[in-house]
Order: structure tokens, then C-alpha cells, then sequence
């Protein structure tokens, strides 16, 4: 009954983390539409959690189209299906165990 409670926690603090980084990448995203100041410390921050996840994923998939930058989509696309994938598999096992 312990490890079911501590699985399901795991699964829902996962699946929040999840939710508040698609934040990060949407609003990341919308503000790059209004061309900041790079020295603003929230576009600092911003740049700061998105950029690594974009560069790694432009290094294996090309994401300019028309010269539109596509990797928010596909981070956002991934992390969904984190969401409904792994933390399902998560909360399924929990009840398994409970």
C-alpha cells in the first residue's frame, strides 16, 4: 500500500512537471513573436530551459519549415505523450500494487 502511494505520487508530481514545462515552451514560444530584450531575465530564463531541448532536437529532426521553427510543437507533442503514456503506466501500476 506504501509503494502504491509513493508510485502515484511519482505519477502526479510527473505529470505536473510536464504541465508547467509546456508552459515554459508556449510562452517561450509567444515571446520570441515580439522580439525581446535578450537581457531581460525571464527571456534569459526562458532561453535558458528551452534552448537545450530545441537544439537537441533540431540535431536528429529538421524543424525549419518555410522559416518557421517547429521544435516547440514537437517538444509539446512529446511531452504529451509522456503525459498520457508513462505517467497512465505509472498511476495503472499504482492501482495494481494498491
Amino acid at each position: 500500500m506504501i509503494l502504491a502511494t509513493f508510485i502515484q505520487a511519482i505519477a502526479q508530481i510527473l505529470s505536473m512537471v510536464i504541465n508547467i514545462y509546456i508552459w515554459v515552451v508556449i510562452i517561450a514560444a509567444l515571446i520570441t513573436w515580439v522580439n525581446p530584450d535578450p537581457g531581460n531575465p525571464i527571456v534569459q530564463i526562458l532561453r535558458r530551459l528551452t534552448e537545450p531541448v530545441y537544439a537537441f532536437i533540431r540535431r536528429y529532426i529538421p524543424t525549419t519549415v518555410g522559416g518557421i521553427d517547429l521544435s516547440p510543437i514537437i517538444v509539446i507533442l512529446g511531452l504529451q505523450f509522456l503525459n498520457l503514456f508513462l505517467v497512465k503506466i505509472l498511476f495503472n501500476l499504482a492501482s495494481s500494487l494498491g
